[in-house]
C-alpha cells in the first residue's frame, strides 16, 4: 500500500470512529488508539501536501490562521418561529393548521428546542462544503472552517447510503453542560468573566477567528431540518430518520403524534425530563410532518404557519434564606452570597445564589430568615427574583451589608460611582494574594501554564510564596518536596524562567491593577512605554490617555503608591521581566493616524482585521465600533455590508482601501488634514473599540 493510499484509508477509518464516538456514543477503539491513528495521518499528510483535503479528520484540530467571516446569502431563508407559552396558544395554532388544510388529517412532529446557535450545512456528493449561521435570516456568516472542528458533524458521508447529491441540513450548534462548566472554570481561573449560559458560550465560540479555540471547547450539534430539490421524502420525521442513517446526529427525543393531547403529553414529559439532557433546551418545536402540507400552509411575513415553538416557563421555587456570607475576590471585591435551605431547581440541588452587591440586597429589602423565590438564569446560574414578605417573621431584622473584610478584618471601601465594596488590604488579605498570583500566571498574562490554582494554594500554605515576585525565587528542589515530582518541578521552574520574555503590555496586565484589563494594559504600555513612566504618572497624566477614565487612573496611582507593590515591582525588574517596550516595538509605532477615529469593515486580503486593528493603534489611531459623524474614515474591504455603505454615503465618510491604508501608514508624508483628518471638534472621545461588521 502506498502512503497516499494509507492516507485515504486513515481518513475513512477516523471518520467512522468520530461518528461512533460523537454521534452513536459507542466507540470501538480507545482514545489512545484513536490518537495514534490521528498522529499517523498528520505525519503522512505533512509528507504529502498534494493530498490536502479540507474535510480530512486532521482539520478538526483547528488552524492558527485567522480569517474574517464572509457573508453568504441563504438559498432558502432561515425564518424564526412564532413562540407560545401556554396550551391555549398551542390549541389555537393546531386549529389554524386544521382550517388551513381544510379538515385534511395531519401529523405533528414534536422535537426538542435546543438553546444554541442555528446553523445551515450544505453537502455536495456527500462532502461538507459550507456552514453558514442564521444571521438575519437572509444571509449569515460563513463559519465552515470552525464547524469542521465540531466532531459530531460529519465531514464526509459514507458512500452508497442513498442521500441526495446536493442537500442542506439545518440544526443547532450547542455547548454541552460539561463543556460549559469546564470553560467557565478556566475563564474564572484566568480572571475572565464567565459566560452567562451555554448559548452565549456556543455563539462566542463559533464566531472565534481562531478555529483552534473552537476545536478546544467541545461544541456539539443536533440537526433538525433537511431540505433541497433532491430530497424526496414527504415526511419531515422520515427525512430526519434517513439523515440519521447517513451519519447525522438527530435528537432521540423526536416523536410523531396525531392529536392535540399527544402534543400536550410530549410537552409535559419533556418539561421534567429535559433536566437530564446533556445540553440546554428551552422549549419544544412543533412541525406539521408532511412537507406537502407545509407548502400548502405557507408562511406569514415572519414565520412558517406549519411550525411553532413552545417555550418552557422558567422554573421557580421558594426556599428559606439561612444566612448571607461574603466572598473576597482577587481584586478585593466583596460578593454577598445567599445561603438557603437546599431545594431542587431545574434538575439540580441549589443551596447558594449570588446577591451581587449591597444595592441588590436593598432592592429586595431582604431580612434574615426570609422566604425567597429562586430561578436559574439561563438555566444554570441560581438567582433570587423575589421575596414572600407574607411569610416574614415580625421580629426579622434587615440584612446589613458588612463593614469589614471577612478574611482580614480591614474596613471596606466603596469608591464613588462603583456598586461594589472592596477590601483595601491587597497586600495582607489571603484571598487577594492568592487570587493575584493565579491571575499573574494565567495564559493571557504571564502564561506560566505549569502552575495552577491548586499549586498556588499549596505554595502559599507552605510559605513558599506570599506575592507574585516570590515565584521567581522558587527552585525545583522546593517544588519537589515530596520527592516524586522531579519532572513537573523542573518544568514549572523552566516555565517561570521563560515568562521573563513575556512582552511589557502583558506584564502590566499581569500585575492585577484593579480595573486594568488586557486592552487598558496595552494602551497604558504603549503610551508610557516603560514601567518607570507608568508608575510615576499622575491621575491627570493617566486620564489624558484615550480610553483611561478617572476611576482607572486613581486605581493605577493607588497601586504604585502602595509601598509593598512598589517593592514587588522593583523585584520583578531585578529578576529580568520585560518592563519596557522593545526598540522594535517603539520603532513600529507612529503618529500618522493620531487623532483619527477609524472603523474597520469588510474582508481583507493582505492582513486580518486584528492585524489592522494593531496597526491603527500603533500609529496613533483609534478603532471605533460604529459609523458616526465623528468617523474619520472607514478602512473598507470586500463584502462591506450595504447598510454600512449607505450610512457612510449619507454622512459623507470616506472609504479607504487596504492598499491606500498601508501606503498611508508607511509614507513619511502621511496626511494629517484634508479629507481624512478629523477636525478638533470631531475628535472622538471614549474607550477604544473595534468594529467587526
Amino acid at each position: 500500500m502506498t502512503e497516499q493510499d494509507r492516507i485515504l484509508q486513515l481518513r475513512q477509518q477516523l471518520h467512522e470512529h468520530n461518528h461512533r464516538y460523537y454521534v452513536l456514543n459507542s466507540p470501538i477503539i480507545s482514545d489512545q488508539e484513536f490518537d495514534f491513528l490521528m498522529h499517523e495521518l498528520q505525519d503522512l499528510e505533512a509528507l504529502h501536501p498534494e493530498m490536502y483535503d479540507a474535510n480530512s479528520p486532521s482539520v478538526r484540530v483547528g488552524s492558527d490562521i485567522t480569517k474574517e467571516f464572509r457573508q453568504v446569502e441563504h438559498r432558502y431563508p432561515m425564518l424564526s418561529l412564532a413562540n407560545t407559552y401556554n396550551e391555549q396558544d398551542i390549541e389555537e395554532w393546531y386549529n389554524q393548521v386544521k382550517r388551513g388544510l381544510e379538515g385534511e388529517d395531519f401529523e405533528v412532529c414534536c422535537e426538542m428546542k435546543y438553546d444554541g446557535l442555528s446553523i445551515s450545512l450544505t453537502y455536495e456528493d456527500g462532502r461538507l462544503v459550507q456552514a453558514v449561521t442564521r444571521g438575519d435570516g437572509v444571509r449569515g456568516d460563513d463559519v465552515t472552517a470552525n464547524v469542521r472542528t465540531i466532531r459530531s458533524i460529519p465531514l464526509v458521508l459514507q458512500p452508497d447510503l442513498g442521500y441526495p447529491r446536493n442537500f442542506e441540513i439545518r440544526g443547532e450548534i450547542l455547548m454541552p453542560w460539561q463543556s460549559f462548566q469546564r470553560l467557565n472554570a478556566e475563564r474564572e481561573d484566568i480572571g475572565e468573566q464567565p459566560f452567562a449560559n451555554p448559548r452565549n458560550a456556543a455563539s462566542g465560540t463559533l464566531k472565534s477567528q481562531d478555529s483552534r479555540v473552537v476545536a478546544e471547547r467541545g461544541l456539539d450539534a443536533y440537526l433538525y431540518y433537511l431540505l433541497g430539490d433532491e430530497v424526496r421524502s414527504d415526511g419531515h420525521y422520515e427525512a430526519l430518520e434517513a439523515a440519521r442513517s447517513w451519519g447525522f446526529k438527530i435528537s432521540e427525543g423526536m416523536k410523531k403524534v396525531s392529536t392535540l393531547q399527544g402534543i400536550y403529553d410530549y410537552i409535559n414529559y419533556w418539561d421534567k425530563e429535559r433536566h437530564n439532557l446533556p445540553v440546554a433546551t428551552d422549549g419544544i418545536v412543533l412541525k406539521v410532518n408532511s412537507t406537502r402540507q407545509q407548502r400548502s400552509l405557507g408562511f406569514t411575513a415572519k414565520s412558517p404557519r406549519w411550525a411553532i415553538a413552545y417555550k418552557f416557563k422558567a422554573e421557580r421555587v421558594c426556599t428559606r434564606l439561612l444566612e448571607v456570607t461574603y466572598q473576597v475576590g482577587r481584586t478585593g471585591a466583596i460578593t454577598p452570597v445567599a445561603n438557603m435551605e437546599t431545594v431542587q431547581l431545574a434538575g439540580t440541588k441549589v443551596r447558594r445564589a449570588t446577591l451581587n452587591n449591597e444595592d441588590f440586597i436593598r432592592s429586595f429589602n431582604l431580612h434574615e430568615g426570609d422566604y425567597v423565590y429562586v430561578e436559574k438564569g439561563g438555566e444554570i446560574i441560581p438567582k433570587i427574583v423575589g421575596v414572600d414578605e407574607s411569610r416574614r417573621a415580625p421580629d426579622a431584622r434587615p440584612i446589613e451589608f458588612i463593614t469589614h473584610c471577612p478574611e482580614c478584618g480591614a474596613e471596606l471601601r466603596r469608591m464613588e460611582g462603583e456598586a461594589v465594596h472592596y477590601c483595601p488590604n491587597d497586600a495582607g488579605c489571603p484571598p487577594q494574594i492568592k487570587g493575584r498570583i493565579e491571575h499573574f500566571i494565567a495564559r493571557r498574562a504571564m502564561n506560566i501554564d505549569s502552575l495552577g490554582p491548586e499549586t498556588v494554594d499549596a505554595f502559599y500554605e507552605r510559605g513558599l510564596i506570599e506575592n507574585i515576585a516570590d515565584l521567581y525565587t522558587l527552585t525545583a528542589q522546593q517544588l519537589n518536596y515530596e520527592g516524586n515530582r522531579e519532572k513537573s518541578a523542573i518544568k514549572a521552574v523552566k516555565a517561570i524562567e521563560a515568562s521573563k520574555q513575556v512582552p511589557f503590555e502583558r506584564v502590566v496586565f499581569a500585575l492585577g491593577i484593579r480595573m486594568v484589563g488586557e486592552t487598558t494594559a496595552k494602551v497604558l504600555a504603549r503610551h508610557f512605554k516603560n514601567i518607570e513612566a507608568l508608575r510615576t504618572a499622575s491621575v491627570e497624566e493617566l486620564t489624558e490617555v484615550d480610553g483611561v477614565g478617572e476611576i482607572i487612573a486613581v486605581n493605577v496611582v493607588e497601586y504604585f503608591r502602595n509601598e509593598k507593590n512598589r517593592a514587588i515591582v522593583d523585584r520583578l525588574i531585578d529578576y529580568g521581566l520585560q518592563m519596557s517596550l522593545t526598540d522594535a516595538q517603539q520603532q513600529a509605532m507612529g503618529t500618522e493616524l493620531e487623532g483619527l477615529s477609524i472603523v474597520i469593515s469588510g474582508v481583507f486580503a493582505r492582513h486580518s482585521r486584528d492585524e489592522y486593528k494593531l496597526m491603527i493603534e500603533q500609529h496613533g489611531g483609534k478603532n471605533v465600533s460604529s459609523i458616526s459623524a465623528k468617523t474619520s474614515f472607514i478602512l473598507a474591504g470586500d463584502n462591506m455590508g450595504p447598510s454600512k455603505l449607505q450610512k457612510a454615503e449619507k454622512l459623507g465618510i470616506r472609504l479607504v482601501t487596504e492598499e491606500e491604508f498601508l501606503e498611508m501608514i508607511t509614507s513619511s508624508n502621511s496626511p494629517q488634514g484634508g479629507e481624512i483628518n478629523a477636525t478638533s471638534e470631531e475628535k472622538p472621545q471614549g474607550p477604544i473599540q473595534l468594529s467587526l461588521f
